[in-house]
């Protein structure tokens, strides 16, 4: 593979290949793990008899149905030649790819042993590799690893969910200690700043003014009677309190939607807002929305920024966020920062090498700044080449990760590192932890390696961008491409966007018919998106007389894309395809 910056580096020693090149190698990895694990059952307890007499194998019983079993598997083996074949370069369609070796191996080795990382009783190992992988990950954003809290997630869905939970958890302390100092002391209650107190603040104010646990649990929202709560909190602020609001971006996952709904906080507490010509949230409505909450005492039960869009890989100005809510730290306004980056935290492993140069400083910028916030969303099962499912939560620090504790009493709770006690999921398997574990100790989580590969990835796009723009003069990227998606659409000069929306899903219509390339596509609203849309069609002089923008949407994540021989070979036909189709 030849690697963007020209600095020697086998990446291709870290895949399978299209072609299964290493499969001599791969199957006698493969082959090692089974060994191990056959020879690890026979030493444990060497001396019990055997549960499967040699007798009871030959019986015409056990091999019959030992015929239904591989007759069946063989059944599944068939199915599966069926599926999508995501691992070749000719898939780019969505976040997901070829799988890594390390992720694979590490996966398949520790999925044999089935540890739940819920309990260290069930994982000891598991659980110890857990908090090894969380260290590597929190140490690719930024943050001090010796400090940093965290734990792997089914995906970026649960692990946003562990977001709102932990800046709750945070919220409803405050709140209830502000509420207990109003009604026995007398003090002032402005819902909105004593919510933001945060967590040192509380700590403070709860023990030199000596509150005891179960004045707060009386007054807390969350443990006791939410509606009376409230009111106690209206009448001691002298308005309705209505509750906090969840701020996110136009470009927000749909998991922040299912979090407000989850949480009780309702709809009209989900604010979104407003984003650039760019597609990237707007700074101005940002701030704009946190005076609205603050003007109507409703505190920010959390503010989102997103590293990597769904949609088109876009990364949030999280340095300029960042530096809007330090200076409201001034004025003792600590408001929860939550980092989206379940699919670009991974570009955080080019920063501090050579390969960040295929970045835009402004998105470098952006990507350290991660660091700075209170908690981040990261997949290793998109742009960390992991297996399904693994997502990762992690926090910058312990105050960040407090949780509600749950009891559970067939679990021995005497080890207080057990995760079960601060996770919204229960069982969790070990697999995608061993998983990123093993990508972590071979490629690494830093430039030298793993940032390299990301960043062919992104080269790759850029030179199959303008090669496609080049050849075909209905190609609109839309702009900017941030990291290594490219979404475009086709469009006529000074033609309506509703007949170039036509055209554009025609046009994907016929690449989901045609078994070649696999490709997806992102429709935009223009209720988030309306600047960004009328400045992509104003770059053919179009009329926006409709209110979505269609996009083919191409991901260039396969790393064979950075070898020359597959890129000359299939860009010229994807862009013939794409003629074909629209002639």
């Amino acid at each position: 593979m030849t690697d963007p910056n020209d600095t020697p580096f086998a990446a291709d020693a870290y895949f399978l290949g299209p072609k299964s090149e290493n499969g001599s190698w791969v199957r006698g990895e493969f082959q090692a793990i089974l060994d191990h694990w056959y020879d690890w059952r026979r030493s444990i307890f060497a001396d019990d008899p055997e549960a499967i007499s040699e007798e009871r194998r030959l019986s015409p019983t056990f091999l019959r149905e030992r015929e239904v079993l591989g007759q069946e598997l063989r059944n599944l083996l068939v199915m599966l030649r069926s599926e999508v074949p995501k691992f070749t370069p000719r898939y780019i369609g969505h976040m997901v790819s070829e799988l890594s070796l390390p992720a694979l191996l590490g996966h398949f080795a520790t999925l044999l042993h089935n540890p739940n990382n819920t309990s260290r009783e069930v994982a000891k190992v598991g659980a110890r590799m857990e908090s090894e992988a969380i260290a590597m990950l929190a140490k690719m954003v930024g943050y001090d690893s010796a400090i940093a809290q965290g734990h792997f997630t089914s995906g970026g869905t649960f692990a946003n969910f562990e977001a709102v939970w932990r800046a709750r958890y945070r919220l409803d302390h405050a709140l209830s200690l502000a509420l207990v100092l109003a009604e026995r002391d007398g003090d002032e209650l402005d819902p909105f700043m004593a919510a933001h107190m945060g967590w040192r603040k509380f700590e403070q104010l709860r023990d030199d003014r000596e509150v005891e646990e179960s004045a707060l649990r009386a007054a807390s929202m969350v443990l006791g009677n939410p509606f009376e709560i409230a009111k106690r909190i209206g009448k001691c602020s002298g308005r309705d309190y209505l509750g906090p609001v969840l701020i996110t971006p136009g470009n927000k996952h749909f998991s922040w939607q299912k979090a407000a709904n989850l949480f009780g906080i309702g709809e009209d507490s989900f604010w979104n807002t407003p984003l650039d010509a760019q597609g990237r949230v707007d700074m101005t409505a940002l701030a704009g929305r946190v005076d609205d909450a603050r003007l109507a005492g409703r505190p920010v039960l959390c503010l989102t920024s997103v590293a990597g869009t769904t949609e088109a890989g876009e990364i949030d100005p999280v340095d300029k966020i960042a530096d809007m809510l330090d200076a409201l730290k001034q004025d003792n306004i600590h408001i929860w920062h939550h980092v989206d980056a379940a699919y670009g935290g991974f570009f955080c492993t080019m920063l501090g090498g050579k390969a960040e140069q295929v970045l835009a400083k402004q998105q470098q910028d952006a990507l350290r700044a991660i660091a700075r916030a209170q908690s981040v969303t990261i997949d290793p099962h998109k742009l960390g080449y992991v297996p399904y499912s693994c997502g990762a939560f992690v926090c910058r620090d312990e105050h960040a990760y407090r949780a509600s504790s749950f009891q559970a009493p067939y679990i021995d709770r005497a080890d207080t590192k057990d995760k079960w006690r601060c996770t919204l999921e229960g069982s969790r398997s070990g697999a995608g932890a061993a998983a990123t574990w093993l990508t972590g100790k071979t490629l690494g989580f830093g430039p030298d390696k793993f940032g390299k590969i990301i960043a062919a990835g992104i080269q790759s796009r850029k030179i199959f961008q303008a090669d496609m723009v080049k050849a075909n003069p209905l190609v609109r990227p839309l702009d900017p491409s941030d990291t290594n998606i490219v979404c475009f659409s086709l469009a006529k000069p000074d033609e309506p966007l509703s007949v170039s929306n036509e055209r554009t899903l025609a046009v994907y219509s016929k690449f989901q018919a045609h078994p070649d390339f696999s490709v997806s596509k992102t429709v935009l609203d223009a209720h988030s998106y309306g600047a960004l849309i009328e400045a992509h069609v104003g770059t053919y002089g179009g009329e926006c007389d409709v209110g979505q923008l269609a996009l083919l949407r191409l991901v260039f994540m396969n790393p064979f894309w950075a070898n020359p021989d597959t890129r000359d070979s299939l860009t010229p036909e994807f862009i013939g395809l794409l003629e074909d189709f629209t002639a």
